[in-house]
């Protein structure tokens, strides 16, 4: 909680420097998702009391903060493309989805560690804190209650407001661009998750293994559609 009213100094004192909304490049976008992350957190442990998840979620802020700073750019003004009331749609509703998804990534981490003890380890041996945490059975429920929440904001973000703003920006609503790619890819994946468990009966590992190659899918369009790929959301580096 100390590091989230931290981080929120921070990301308003960014906003202030720059005059706008503190989330127009990766740097912004890392500090800011991150402090969206732990509020969700903080407030999932109030209503679901989901603490056991929290060395994870800590453990990814952190790392997603140091390495923020290799793409540090000093605050200034946002390229005419990103002058546009959809920049905030477009991007909170990304990070708050996000957000979902981390702690649904974090929710089926665990559930694949637990399962495999429950099944490995013997009732004497059963201490530590892998044992202080709800049986898997639950930690999966409630990665899948996360993740059904997460994705029609997704879905909304990435491909609504998103080629929403394409078309206000450049004139089309799709243009086959990586990072709009990967973000179609990402909702596929999500899509595929979900539709499982509810028509199919996923539960389990095969579905937390599908569950983790979202959130894979989702970090590559952050990192690998601004970095390295040649599209025309570039500038958000």
């Amino acid at each position: 909680a100390l590091a989230a009213v931290v981080l929120l100094a921070a990301v308003l004192s960014r906003g202030l420097a720059a005059e706008r909304v503190p989330w127009g490049n990766m740097y912004e976008f890392g500090c800011a998702a991150i402090l969206v992350a732990l509020t969700a957190y903080i407030v999932l442990v109030r209503i679901w009391s989901i603490d056991w998840v929290g060395p994870i979620i800590t453990g990814f802020g952190t790392v997603v903060l140091g390495l923020s700073m290799l793409v540090y750019v000093p605050a200034g003004p946002l390229v005419p493309a990103l002058h546009s009331y959809w920049l905030v749609i477009h991007v909170l509703g990304a990070m708050i989805a996000g957000s979902a998804f981390l702690v649904g990534a974090a929710a089926s981490v665990l559930f694949l560690i637990k399962s495999r003890a429950e099944r490995t380890t013997p009732e004497a041996e059963r201490v530590g804190f892998l044992w202080s945490i709800p049986e898997s059975a639950k930690i999966d429920q409630i990665a899948y209650r996360v993740h059904a929440f997460a994705f029609p904001i997704w879905t909304f973000a990435a491909l609504i407001a998103g080629p929403i703003w394409a078309q206000y920006s450049w004139g089309r609503y799709w243009g086959w661009d990586p990072k709009e790619v990967w973000a179609f890819i990402t909702w596929v994946v999500y899509a595929g998750y979900l539709h499982a468990r509810a028509t199919a009966g996923w539960k389990g590992k095969a579905a937390a293994i599908v569950a983790l190659i979202g959130f894979a899918c989702f970090i590559f369009n952050f990192v690998g559609g601004n970095l390295y790929g040649p599209g025309l959301h570039s500038y958000a580096k």
